[in-house]
Order: structure tokens, then C-alpha cells, then sequence
């Protein structure tokens, strides 16, 4: 099993496929590294020689931001705008949508489970 910036990527899966596995790399850079490295993308991940697993491992390292870092940037930029107090570190704050979507209805997946409305109770004599 190859291990490429901390995350064991499945021998079984193709080049390009496997490649996924690691946060912040997508369709287009995995495209794009196995192209650079002149990899088969049709190859399985289980087939690449030592070598090559370096290879990619070094071009990550080098020219992305992944894992760890990407997720830490991340975080650093919403705290920052939480700190600012801008709009969207409100939202941010409140747990709410941050860009522009309706509240009225939906957005259950940011606010989450509906809650019951304490109505009035009815007073029998």
C-alpha cells in the first residue's frame, strides 16, 4: 500500500483514482501530476514501482498544499473572519449558511435538526 502525504491510498484503485483519496487533491490536479510524471493513468496503484510513488510523493510535497496544511488554512481563514466580524464570519458563528442561501425553509444540514416551537398551553377550567 503506497502512503502519499500521510493517507495510505488503495492498491487496487487506478493512478488517478487513488490519488483522490488525499484531501485537497481532485480530478484535475490528480490529472494533472500523473500527466506531469508521464504515470499511465490506467495503472493501478498496486503496479507502481518505489520510485514512482516517490516521485509523486516529492511533486505533492513541492507544488500543493494538502492534508494537514490545506485543512489548517482553512480553519485559519474562517477564524479570521470570525475575528473581523464581517458578514460571513457571522454566519459563520451562528452556524448558519454563509453564502447567500435561504433560511426561511431548508438548510437543515447547516442548522440541523428542526426544533419544536413551545406553543401556548391550553388552560382547561
Amino acid at each position: 500500500m503506497a502512503r502519499i502525504a500521510g493517507v495510505n491510498i488503495p492498491t487496487q484503485k487506478r493512478v488517478e483514482i487513488g490519488l483522490r483519496y488525499i484531501h485537497g487533491i481532485g480530478p484535475q490536479i490528480a490529472h494533472q501530476i500523473v500527466t506531469q510524471l508521464g504515470i499511465d493513468p490506467s495503472r493501478r496503484v498496486g503496479d507502481l514501482t518505489e520510485s514512482e510513488v516517490i516521485q509523486i510523493r516529492e511533486l505533492i510535497d513541492r507544488d500543493y498544499l494538502v492534508e494537514g496544511d490545506l485543512r489548517r488554512d482553512v480553519a485559519m481563514n474562517i477564524k479570521r473572519l470570525m475575528d473581523l466580524g464581517c458578514y460571513r464570519g457571522l454566519r459563520h458563528r451562528k452556524s448558519l449558511p454563509v453564502r447567500g442561501q435561504r433560511t426561511h425553509t431548508n438548510a437543515r444540514t447547516r442548522k440541523g435538526p428542526a426544533k419544536a416551537i413551545a406553543g401556548k398551553k391550553k388552560v382547561t377550567k
